[in-house]
């Protein structure tokens, strides 16, 4: 998903921010793939940005429990967050390697929140930050009604979703089959055998592929930030936006990683860093 920033000139420096809940993301590597692509770019990766210390934790954790969703068929509701949600919020500032499930956020408002933390003397096009977090996030559609879960949301700036990469896009469709079959006998799905079956079909929690697959997120927050574009429509491409776990495994795992025209576009952008 993506909210309106106006493009950059040239390249960016770049700013990762780690998600120390994610096991097997190793952010190092994505700076060295950056640097394959584009060249000379600058690019650092820096220690999780939605954190806070005593003192400031209670604030901050009141504003993130505000952008929790509560009604995925109701973007505009909105209820005071309880004294648990806020304490939890608190519990994940101050213990940031702690992973999150179950709760929803609104992509759009939980980006704005996290803006408010980024370097005053950063708030400019010539730094893209690029914030890796387990909070899920989601965007409502007003075409069906309801919420929908994300891998990212892109803009100033760019979410990117640990949680969402798992959640978010489809798991195959006899996976589901499968656990309509149990639910209609009466029965709870044995989560862990079906994920067995379907092995390698889709991401998992601290799954080995991940760096990789997070590579192509990146290049999509590059190129919305270079361009306000960052998909493509080949299937076969990085930037292709997937809505299945296997769609996004065939973009993110294929060969060549590009199509023709974002393999230039990126050739033309690596020009810049001279």
């Amino acid at each position: 998903m993506r909210n309106s920033v106006e493009p950059s000139e040239g390249l960016p420096k770049v700013h990762l921010y780690e998600d120390l809940s994610s096991k097997t993301l190793d952010l190092q590597k994505i700076v060295l793939y950056l640097r394959e692509k584009f060249g000379e770019i600058s690019v650092d990766v820096r220690e999780p940005l939605i954190t806070a210390t005593n003192e400031t934790a209670e604030f901050l954790a009141r504003k993130l429990a505000e952008t929790r969703v509560h009604d995925v068929m109701n973007p505009n509701l909105r209820i005071e967050p309880l004294l648990g949600e806020i304490e939890f919020e608190r519990r994940l500032l101050l213990d940031s390697p702690l992973r999150l499930m179950g709760v929803l956020y609104d992509g759009f408002r939980l980006q704005a929140v996290i803006r408010e933390l980024l370097p005053r003397e950063e708030l400019n096009v010539g730094h893209a930050h690029i914030v890796f977090t387990n909070r899920l996030f989601g965007t409502f559609d007003r075409g069906d009604g309801r919420y929908h879960a994300h891998v990212s949301v892109y803009g100033f700036p760019s979410l990117v979703s640990t949680t969402g990469i798992v959640e978010a896009p489809a798991k195959p469709k006899e996976y589901y089959a499968l656990k309509q079959g149990y639910a209609a006998l009466g029965a709870t799905a044995p989560i862990e055998e079906l994920k067995e079956k379907f092995r390698g079909r889709f991401i998992d929690y601290d799954d080995k592929r991940l760096t990789e697959v997070m590579k192509g997120y990146v290049m999509q927050a590059l190129f919305y930030h270079l361009k306000l574009d960052p998909f493509c429509d080949d299937r076969k491409c990085r930037l292709f936006n997937a809505r299945w776990q296997e769609e996004l495994l065939e973009a993110q795992l294929s060969q060549p990683e590009f199509c023709e025209r974002h393999q230039r576009e990126i050739e033309k952008f690596r020009q810049l860093s001279g």
